[in-house]
């Protein structure tokens, strides 16, 4: 099993902002010498309690100079907002600079970003289908063309090239059916988003694996969670009560900060009416005790999170990947740097010889 960790880079305003630059580099760092496979951020813009994860080149080319081994992955890169040819070339030229070491998600970008970034929510849909066609093409081929309603490319190429025969890991995300078929045809990585209880995708994680088998590829699951850990369950839990709070307040910031959204119908419409729900409002008020509980986040000793990725692991054929957050919410630099720490050297070994039935 893969063992990774992920950030968003909510910024809670506790610190100024490049601290929290400098201490996620400082943690990428000790992720490698610890031996985590993979470091993995977002790409997003416009609400800081969310992240403020907006130039993912930047972060991870600085801390390609620092570490030896670790992959980066960008989780994922929105689609809509950003040209499909434009970032073949950039992902291209990482993998030239940092051989081997990138991945990448291609997703259609959360439900608040349309109007702040101009982009009509009714197009976003359109738009990442096509971006995704064309990000691929250019990536695969030496020359390539596409007619589409929002890409007219007639003979293009992208420089610099990937190696040839270089194959990305590419992960695909969300709660439509298209999503999972789309990723098993293709041999795609998908990500259980952080905070989701198995069974709300159960549907879509079976029909992956369907697909995966028809098309004769592996599944490639990645689950992410936000985890603390300590020798002493009480003390983890009262080290993490504060920003496992922030973490899920963060995560609905920009709905809980009302009239952020397009309007309703247009939200429907353009199937975002998971946004509409009051899922995430309601998961930012649940009571400390009941996010632990109900397996919203993983909090205790190496023996009680050791039990929870099992759990999964059984419950999730096709994973691969366990991916665990630590420094959402406003979290202090040492929790994380703790965190990563005992997850290491008390769970990670577990599994990697073995040691779990």
């Amino acid at each position: 099993m893969l063992f990774s960790i992920y950030s968003e880079l909510q910024y809670h305003g506790e610190k100024p902002e490049p601290q929290l630059y400098e201490e996620v580099l400082e943690q990428i760092v000790h992720a490698d010498r610890l031996g985590f496979d993979c470091y993995t951020i977002i790409e997003h813009y416009f609400f800081p309690q969310f992240s403020i994860a907006a130039n993912p080149w930047l972060l991870f080319g600085k801390a390609s100079e620092r570490t030896d081994r670790i992959n980066f992955r960008t989780l994922g890169h929105p689609l809509p907002y950003i040209n499909p040819a434009l970032l073949a070339s950039q992902i291209a030229q990482f993998e030239l600079m940092v051989p081997g070491r990138y991945e990448f998600g291609a997703v259609r970008g959360h439900g608040w970003l349309p109007p702040k970034a101009g982009v009509p929510v009714e197009e976003t849909r359109e738009i990442y289908e096509e971006s995704l066609q064309v990000l691929i093409e250019a990536l695969e081929n030496e020359r390539f063309s596409f007619d589409g309603k929002h890409f007219q490319i007639e003979d293009s190429h992208i420089v610099p090239r990937p190696p040839e025969g270089r194959k990305f890991r590419v992960f695909l995300g969300g709660t439509s059916d298209r999503t999972y078929t789309l990723a098993g045809e293709r041999g795609w990585a998908v990500a259980v988003p952080p905070l989701l209880p198995l069974a709300a995708l159960q549907d879509q994680l079976d029909l992956y694996r369907e697909t995966c088998a028809a098309h004769g590829n592996d599944p490639d699951i990645v689950w992410i969670h936000a985890c603390y850990i300590d020798e002493d369950r009480e003390t983890a839990r009262r080290e993490a009560e504060r920003w496992m709070r922030g973490f899920l307040v963060g995560n609905a910031s920009p709905l809980l900060a009302g009239n952020e959204l397009a309007a309703p119908e247009r939200m429907e419409a353009a199937g975002y009416g998971f946004y509409l729900s009051g899922i995430m409002e309601k998961l930012s008020e649940m009571p400390y005790g009941e996010m632990i509980d109900g397996d919203v986040v993983w909090v205790g000793t190496p023996d009680d999170i050791s039990e929870r990725i099992e759990a999964v692991r059984d419950a999730c054929p096709g994973l691969t990947e366990v991916a665990i957050t630590v420094n959402a919410g406003g979290a202090e630099h040492w929790k994380a740097i703790k965190a990563q720490e005992l997850f290491a050297t008390e769970v990670m070994p577990r599994f990697r010889a073995g040691d779990l039935a």
